[in-house]
């Protein structure tokens, strides 16, 4: 029976390279599946026509052998539309100017239905046994031609895609030209006699030499890679963190430096001091925005900054922006601020409204920086549809505008456009990559319109819910100048840096506060513990011995406590304020102290 050696053989060599692809790590690829789909294909061909020959040398049953040739047409049909798949997809994969997530599906199906019409059209088809004395017996009729026909088909058009596409092929694929010229050959012996025995024992070579075509990456390099990119993320959360100390670092002397610069604005001082303390303050509060920025950046680069949504009354959100704006504006330069709010704009909505408010700022900020005479607009329409308002928000100016060649780089991090005219004109250049980033976080969109020397105009698409029944909604607008003293009312302040408490006591003594002061968490559990209940407490985080968090949840045990506690802390990062709240806090209060947040946090305590 020596007509069984070879399909026996192609059946063994299909069944190892089976095993051996599975104990393989491999990437889940299309391609992948594909090969997998042609090794099966060919191990059930071999023990298809191994067991028609096995039954032809013993108990000759015709039927049977029809049957078997039948069923091992469908295999040869899967394994060749297969082989054209494949070739398509690593021809077509990665070739430029072409769609092929677009017409990926439309090939795939378009073959399926290809191949279950051929075998519906091959089952119908007459076939019948030729008996043959060194062979024993072989098949012809229809369903031989009409499957050879099809298989030519597709293995014609594999060689057409090789050949067109050569240049595009990887060079480990060079081989499939081999493998489809070797096809062909095997198909022109089966032509020559439909069950020829080397057409197993063929397939299964062409299989064999795919194996080392197929994207099957060595899973060593990419545990590699995986582990250096634990590394790379290691060293981002490291760098976040070291960003976070340094703001701790930087914003605590500037507490200081802003709380006093504050405090002498109200003496008596000559015209020249006064100007001398403006200039410390816009010096200090400069210098908060870069590491504000700085921090801001260090969070989206780590994919870190989070979108916290809450009820908020839009109305108050503008109204302070432009009472900010106007502030920053002052007096020193003939600008006219405008603005334009539709009063018909729905009262309340859910969203972020502090990531709203720093992208306003920020770009009511650039126009104030970079207009020096006619008009800022800000103005704020809406379009409501169903729940949900998209707010259109716009800041005009009649500046320096922006050539058209540098529009594109606006929104990249630390550029900053003709800067030999704006040299003076301080900033890092990150204001405007920001903005775009919570845009697109948020899922809006921000377009920019502008002729150089004329002014620039930004436009900012958001979409927020409409809330009908609110809650508990923001509602942060307090008029400095309608600043409420709060005689009689205690409050305890906590922080280990001496400098730090001298600011506060300072700044709250112009409430008419009593102010008392603790130095470490463990002073303030005292006091807590045995003086008279305090109406407020202003607690730091970031001290030694014991934290700020740890204090406050001790403090929390005291029985009958029920004093609002605020963390007051230079840790402000993006994303620390829901931390602390989320620990217990009643709220939340960074520093340097901005006079304004303090105010309302009195106002919201203690009135």
């Amino acid at each position: 029976m020596p007509s069984l050696y070879l399909p026996a053989t192609a059946a063994i060599i299909s069944l190892i390279l089976i095993i051996i692809y599975y104990q393989k790590k491999s990437v889940k690829l299309f391609e992948n599946r594909l090969y997998e789909i042609m090794l099966f294909s060919i191990l059930f061909d071999s023990i298809l026509v191994g067991s028609a020959f096995l039954n032809a040398y013993t108990n000759y049953n015709e039927l049977f052998i029809l049957i078997l040739n039948k069923i091992d047409y469908v295999f040869l049909i899967t394994w060749c539309s297969a082989l054209f798949l494949y070739n398509y997809t690593i021809t077509y994969r990665n070739k430029k100017n072409y769609d092929y997530k677009k017409y990926n599906f439309k090939v795939f199906l378009g073959t399926i239905i290809a191949d279950i019409l051929m075998v519906i059209a091959e089952a119908f088809t007459p076939l019948e046994v030729v008996r043959e004395t060194f062979l024993r017996q072989s098949v012809s009729g229809t369903s031989v031609v009409l499957t050879l026909a099809f298989c030519v088909v597709y293995i014609m058009a594999s060689l057409i895609i090789v050949i067109i596409n050569r240049h595009n092929l990887n060079k480990k694929h060079l081989p499939v030209f081999i493998v489809i010229l070797t096809v062909l050959v095997i198909a022109f012996l089966f032509s020559i006699n439909p069950f020829l025995i080397i057409v197993s024992m063929g397939l299964t070579i062409v299989n064999l030499i795919m194996f080392f075509t197929i994207e099957n990456p060595d899973m060593k390099m990419i545990e590699e890679l995986n582990i250096a990119r634990e590394q790379a993320e290691k060293a981002n959360n490291a760098k976040t963190d070291f960003l976070s100390n340094m703001s701790h670092e930087i914003r605590t002397p500037l507490n200081a430096i802003i709380g006093f610069s504050e405090s002498l604005k109200k003496e008596r001082l000559s015209s020249e001091a006064k100007e001398s303390v403006k200039y410390i303050i816009d010096a200090s509060n400069s210098l908060l925005e870069i590491v504000n920025g700085i921090l801001d950046i260090s969070k989206i680069e780590a994919n870190k900054l989070e979108i916290v949504n809450t009820e908020y009354e839009i109305m108050d959100v503008l109204h302070e922006l432009t009472a900010l704006s106007k502030a920053r504006l002052g007096n020193e330069k003939p600008i006219e601020f405008r603005t334009s709010f539709d009063e018909s704009m729905p009262k309340y909505l859910y969203g972020d409204y502090a990531r709203i408010k720093q992208i306003c700022l920020n770009l009511l900020t650039n126009a104030i920086k970079y207009t020096n005479e006619g008009y800022i607009d800000f103005k704020v329409d809406y379009v409501k549809k169903g729940n949900i308002i998209r707010l259109i928000i716009s800041v005009e100016d009649t500046g320096i505008g922006i050539k058209k060649e540098n529009i594109d780089k606006l929104f990249d991090k630390f550029q900053r456009i003709d800067l030999e005219k704006n040299i003076s004109i301080e900033g890092t250049g990150l204001g405007l990559a920001i903005t775009k980033y919570l845009v697109k976080m948020m899922g809006g969109k921000i377009v920019v319109q502008s002729e150089y020397g004329k002014g620039s105009k930004f436009t900012v698409s958001i979409d927020q819910h409409i809330v009908n029944e609110p809650k508990k909604v923001y509602n942060e607008v307090i008029d400095d100048e309608e600043e409420t003293l709060f005689p009689n009312k205690r409050v305890l302040v906590v922080d280990d840096n001496k400098l730090n408490l001298k600011v506060a006591e300072k700044i709250l003594g112009e409430y008419d506060l009593i102010v008392e002061t603790a130095n470490s968490g463990d002073e303030s559990i005292d006091m807590i513990k045995n003086f008279e209940p305090y109406d407020l407490i202003l607690m730091d985080d970031m001290m030694p011995e014991k934290s700020g968090s740890e204090t406050f949840i001790e403090i929390k045990k005291i029985k009958d406590f029920n004093t609002p506690v605020v963390v007051l802390t230079a840790n402000a990062i993006t994303g620390m304020k829901e931390k602390y709240l989320a620990t217990g806090f009643d709220d939340y209060l960074a520093k340097p102290i901005q006079k304004c947040e303090l105010t309302k946090i009195l106002n919201k305590f203690l009135k």
